[in-house]
């Protein structure tokens, strides 16, 4: 991810929806060095934001439906959410969540692509997103895993007005100021149950480092830390203890 602030189209927003915050809080915030600030509003239902040195990075939030399991959710920004997710559905799109307000944060609304990966539309208000990207402990990257590579390279820049790179193995997207994610198609290898779905990547010093250091906070591994082709990149997926997936990132350049 180029961007170090957040970009209208492009991700703004991680969300983790877990059945244990508490538990959740614990491990980011050693792992990550997060530090939790919860907005004790009754109305805001203990909505936790989780900050990396004074600066908003991520949430953690109870589940607020049945059903919803416990993972990590990517939102992107729009500056109209209403607009925005109407594109969604004209594009063959669906709304799981309706745009509504939350607080005086902003408005959101939660969609689905055509093959039913899901993701947020977020409208600021008080809060335009996350404070701090692309350093180590923030959102690094995101990865669309789909069944559909071609009905997703349809559905996103019509939407967004992503840009979809060249590449048949692994196609980023991008804006104007570069790629910040990409998609990979999910092959046999991944179970029949695994839906489609956006996975957060976490920028880290030291991918190898971060990923034993999550294994002893109780994490399991999906991806043991790998270099991907073209150098400078090497990347892990682990499984959070309450559930949850997420990458780890690390890129020469980004210390750059």
């Amino acid at each position: 991810m180029k961007q170090r602030t957040v970009t209208t189209g492009g991700p703004c927003w991680v969300e983790h929806g877990s059945a244990d915050p508490a538990a959740a809080q614990r491990f980011y915030g050693e792992l990550f060095g997060w530090q939790p600030e919860t907005d004790e509003r009754p109305e805001a239902g203990g909505y936790t934001f989780m900050r990396l040195d004074g600066r908003i990075a991520a949430s953690v939030a109870p589940l607020y439906g049945e059903g919803q399991p416990t993972a990590w959710s990517v939102s992107f920004l729009a500056e109209d959410a209403d607009a925005t997710a109407r594109r969604v559905v004209e594009a063959g799109g669906s709304l799981v969540v309706r745009p509504m307000d939350a607080l005086d944060y902003g408005r959101f609304a939660i969609a689905a692509d055509p093959s039913g990966a899901v993701f947020g539309l977020w409208q600021p208000g008080r809060l335009r997103g996350a404070e701090v990207l692309n350093e180590p402990g923030a959102l690094g990257w995101v990865e669309l895993l789909t069944r559909a590579p071609d009905a997703a390279r349809a559905f996103y820049p019509a939407v967004f007005g992503w840009t979809v790179g060249p590449s048949e193995q692994y196609p980023q997207w991008g804006l104007a100021d570069g790629d910040f994610g990409g998609m990979l198609t999910m092959g046999g290898d991944f179970p029949p149950q695994v839906p489609p779905h956006w996975l957060p990547y976490f920028s880290v010093a030291d991918v190898d480092d971060s990923a034993s250091r999550a294994g002893h906070l109780g994490a399991g591994v999906l991806m043991a830390p790998t270099d991907l082709p073209g150098g400078g990149l090497r990347i892990a997926v682990l499984r959070d203890p309450t559930g949850a997936a997420f990458g780890l990132y690390y890129r020469s350049e980004t210390r750059g």
